[in-house]
């Protein structure tokens, strides 16, 4: 078992739903970096997704692609973002997955680049324009670093795709709950919680739900679906108001949410 699913499958020990976060590495500056992680491991987050600026980030929504342009105008890079986690890795408790575009880290070097995330405490990577097809290179890469490369699956998914690409998938599947980009969402389709009970069976490790999650309510309404949740966009917006009550009130509410007699 990697870090990263250890990570998950210990909130569910905890009687917890996995809350993983999702941060724009240096919205507000490079120094924000530190201060973000730490307090948000304090609050019990199980993991971070570190988001990393670029120039067209297709998946992303309005929220986070303003977060990006923020960063970016003020010289925010892969390579200052990893060079920033790995100053102070030995304050770091949680792991950290990274999710940027495939561009960057080409750029950057494969090796180099897995290097530079064992240095910044790097447990998981996420780069949603990296077809399954395409992924084996980034296994071959950071598999020998124990560094998981985590496969997003949308709801248009056939069958023998979710089978193939809940095989492929490490630390845990990303399960995209919306079709489209990020952003916050009122509603979901009401055929969810079929797709998340066929994902969970064809699954080897655990289903967490992202995109379009950002009130506590949908927080526990997903995790009953899923193994955990993914919040962004709320997350984003609440750093950068500097609004911290939204942050822990978000993550409270995967707290105690499973019985422990189900465990």
């Amino acid at each position: 078992m990697t870090t990263l699913q250890q990570a998950v499958e210990q909130a569910k020990v905890a009687g917890n739903k996995a809350f993983i976060p999702y941060i724009m590495a240096g919205d507000g500056g490079l120094e924000t970096i530190k201060p973000t992680i730490l307090t948000l491991q304090q609050l019990g987050v199980t993991a971070i997704e570190v988001g990393i600026p670029f120039t067209d980030p297709v998946a992303d929504g309005p929220t986070i692609e303003r977060a990006g342009e923020r960063a970016l105008a003020v010289g925010v890079t892969l390579r200052k973002v990893l060079q920033t986690l790995a100053s102070f890795r030995e304050e770091i408790t949680v792991p950290l997955v990274i999710m940027t575009y495939l561009n960057p880290v080409l750029a950057y070097g494969l090796e180099a680049f897995a290097q530079a995330c064992v240095a910044g405490g790097v447990k998981g990577l996420i780069v949603p324009d990296v077809p399954l097809e395409e992924s084996a290179m980034l296994r071959e890469a950071l598999n020998p670093h124990n560094i998981d490369v985590v496969q997003l699956v949308s709801l248009t998914s056939p069958p023998e795709r979710i089978a193939s690409i809940a095989a492929a998938s490490q630390g845990f599947v990303y399960a995209v709950t919306v079709n489209g980009i990020t952003g916050v969402r009122s509603s979901f389709a009401n055929n969810l919680d079929h797709h998340f009970a066929r994902l969970r069976q064809a699954s080897p490790i655990p289903v967490l739900a992202g995109f379009g999650i950002s009130t506590s309510e949908q927080i526990k309404k997903m995790g009953a679906l899923a193994d955990g949740v993914i919040v962004g966009s709320a997350i984003v917006t609440a750093l950068h108001e500097g609004d911290m009550a939204t942050v822990e009130e978000l993550v409270a509410a995967s707290k105690g949410v499973i019985a422990k007699s189900t465990l």
